[in-house]
């Protein structure tokens, strides 16, 4: 087994391509979490949202970077929206 250092080595992601993956795990997390605490089930999200519970199981289960116009369909029924923060630590150029 592979340590994640080795591994990111091996598929060449830089640090900068690592915080954007961490940022992506961390709002499909959030949206899982509202998601549990609303009481629904990937099903129940998917009739609120309009799509196929398949499209939420791949979004939960990072199979793919999903699209703005993805997230905000599965955020704006749940009673969320996205918000353009700066990173915290980060120096700008």
């Amino acid at each position: 087994m592979s340590t994640w250092k080795e591994l990111r080595n091996d598929l060449n992601i830089n640090p900068e391509e690592e915080s954007i993956i961490q940022l992506e795990k961390e709002l499909i997390k959030t949206m899982v979490s509202i998601r549990e605490e609303q009481g629904l089930s990937q099903a129940g999200l998917a009739a609120k949202c309009n799509v196929k519970q398949p499209v939420i199981a791949r979004m939960e289960k990072a199979v793919h970077s999903p699209q703005i116009d993805s997230i905000l369909k599965v955020l704006v029924p749940l009673g969320y929206k996205l918000q353009i923060v700066p990173l915290e630590g980060v120096q700008y150029k």
